[in-house]
C-alpha cells in the first residue's frame, strides 16, 4: 500500500481491526447501511457508487489498495454510497469511535488525514468536468491515465503494464458512456497503437499520445 492514500493509517496506527475478504461482485457497503467500522482496501479493486431508483448507476471512484472506502466513514456511520468488490478483495476495518480517538488527538495526523479529504474533493470535481465537458475519447483516456498514475505510486505497474480487471461495463458507468460506446473507443485505442488490453491487464504503448488524447496537461 506504499504511496496511497490510506496506508499510514494501515501501517501506522495501533487501533484494533479485523481482516475481511470479500468475493468478486458481493457489497462491501450499502450506502444506507448503519456501521461502526471503518474499512480500508488491502489488496483487490472496487467501486463507490451511487444507483437511481431505475438501475442506473453512477461509478464515483474505483478503489485500489490502501484506499479508504470513504472519508465520510470517519464522521457519518452511513456512507451514502454502495461499494461493490470488481474482484476479490481483503479489507481491515477499524472502529470508528477508537480510530477517531486515536487522529483527533494527533495534529501531524490530522494533517495526513486532510490530504486524504482534499484528494477526495479533487476526483469529484474533475468527475464533474469529464462528464461535462469532455469527448467520450478524452473521458476513456483521462481514467486509464489516471488509474496508472495511482497504481504506479504503490509499486503496481511493471514497466508499462498495469493490473486492468475493468469490464466494458464498468468503463461505461464511471464516464457516462454506454458499453457500446466504450467498446468503439477502446478499438480505436487498440488500432491506433496507444494501449494494448489483454484480459485483466493494459499496456500503455503509446503514453504521449494517449496524453495528447485525453488532453492530459
Amino acid at each position: 500500500m506504499i504511496g496511497s492514500e490510506a496506508d499510514w493509517i494501515a501501517g501506522t496506527v495501533p487501533v484494533t481491526s479485523s481482516n475481511h475478504i470479500i468475493p468478486a461482485r458481493r457489497t462491501i457497503c450499502h450506502p444506507k447501511e448503519w456501521s461502526d467500522f471503518i474499512p480500508i482496501i488491502c489488496r483487490g479493486w472496487a467501486a463507490s457508487s451511487v444507483t437511481l431508483l431505475d438501475g442506473r448507476r453512477q461509478i464515483l471512484s474505483f478503489l485500489l489498495p490502501g484506499d479508504l472506502v470513504s472519508t465520510a466513514c470517519l464522521l457519518e456511520p452511513m456512507s451514502g454510497r454502495t461499494v461493490e468488490a470488481i474482484t476479490d478483495v481483503t479489507c481491515r476495518k477499524f472502529t470508528r469511535n477508537d480510530l477517531k480517538a486515536y487522529l483527533f488527538q494527533r495534529p501531524q495526523l490530522l494533517e495526513k488525514l486532510s490530504k486524504t479529504w482534499v484528494e477526495e474533493r479533487t476526483q469529484a470535481d474533475q468527475l464533474a468536468l469529464d462528464l461535462g465537458r469532455r469527448t467520450a475519447d478524452e473521458r476513456i483516456a483521462r481514467l486509464i491515465l489516471s488509474l496508472a498514475e495511482r497504481l504506479a505510486k504503490r509499486n503496481m505497474v511493471s514497466g508499462q503494464t498495469m493490473e486492468f480487471p475493468l469490464r466494458q461495463r464498468h468503463i461505461a458507468d464511471a464516464t457516462g458512456l454506454t458499453p457500446v460506446h466504450v467498446s468503439k473507443v477502446l478499438g480505436e485505442f487498440q488500432r491506433a497503437g496507444l494501449v494494448e488490453i489483454n484480459r485483466r491487464s493494459l499496456t500503455l504503448i503509446n503514453e504521449k499520445e494517449l496524453r495528447r488524447a485525453a488532453d492530459w496537461r
